[in-house]
């Protein structure tokens, strides 16, 4: 159990460096009491995380060791060039923290809910669960990604500004690709040449649709973000 309650808690908080929720947490540490932004957060990653080691759980008593170590180190190269993408609030997702009704506890709760449904946090955990002892992925995953959004709440408080995102992505990124290459090593070995393969090009399809969908993405936000070349039109003059 603590051998997976270290290696969930690893795994989690690498993978909430810089992600949305990290950016949601410093939103509304911002503007409202961080003990009840943490409090929430606790309470929406215990109900995920719960429901991820769940599935994961029963899902791996039908799955072969190796076939999930292989399908894991695959999911970690997703995860890898999922961070080095980087995330970004949707205007959903930023309405949710400028929004805030009578409750904030419920609102942040709702908000973290709604944000890890289908998240790589929760893609991850499910993974884990499925080899490994339930109850220490679900201990570790959860005080993994509450540290991790604890650290962008102080960091937010004190220097009112986000973490250095780029930085932290590709540290992240780095330690998802060496999880991914060892996951995958450890369940090829022995394993047939048609497993090899049928592993290989899993993970040339993955990268190359990760690259093309890194590329999209920065092309998408350099578009964005560039000036626009008309010159603003002076209506100071009139014609008489």
């Amino acid at each position: 159990m603590f051998a997976a309650l270290a290696l969930s808690f690893a795994v989690i908080f690498v993978a909430e460096l810089g992600d949305k929720s990290q950016l949601m947490a410093m939103t509304f540490a911002l503007r409202y009491r961080w003990w009840v932004v943490l409090t929430a957060i606790l309470t929406a990653t215990t109900l995920v995380h719960a429901a991820s080691v769940f599935f994961g759980h029963f899902l791996g008593l039908s799955i072969p060791t190796e076939l999930l170590s292989i399908v894991g180190g695959l999911s970690m190269l997703v995860f890898g060039l999922w961070t080095l993408r980087g995330d970004e609030l949707d205007d959903g997702e930023a309405g949710r923290a400028g929004r805030v009704g009578r409750s904030v506890f419920l609102a942040v709760m709702s908000a973290f809910l709604l944000a890890e449904l289908g998240d790589k946090t929760m893609l991850a955990t499910i993974a884990l669960a499925a080899d490994r002892d339930w109850l220490g992925v679900w201990i570790g995953s959860t005080i993994g990604m509450v540290a991790a959004d604890a650290l962008a709440i102080a960091v937010g408080r004190v220097l009112n500004r986000h973490l250095p995102e780029r930085t932290i992505a590709l540290g992240a990124a780095a330690l998802f690709f060496v999880f991914a290459i060892w996951l995958v090593v450890d369940g090829l070995i022995g394993m047939s040449a048609v497993v090899v393969a049928s592993t290989l090009a899993a993970a040339t399809v993955i990268i190359a649709a990760g690259v093309w969908w890194i590329i999209a993405t920065n092309r998408r936000r350099a578009a964005e973000s560039a000036p626009t070349d008309e010159l603003p039109i002076d209506r100071s003059a009139s014609v008489r």
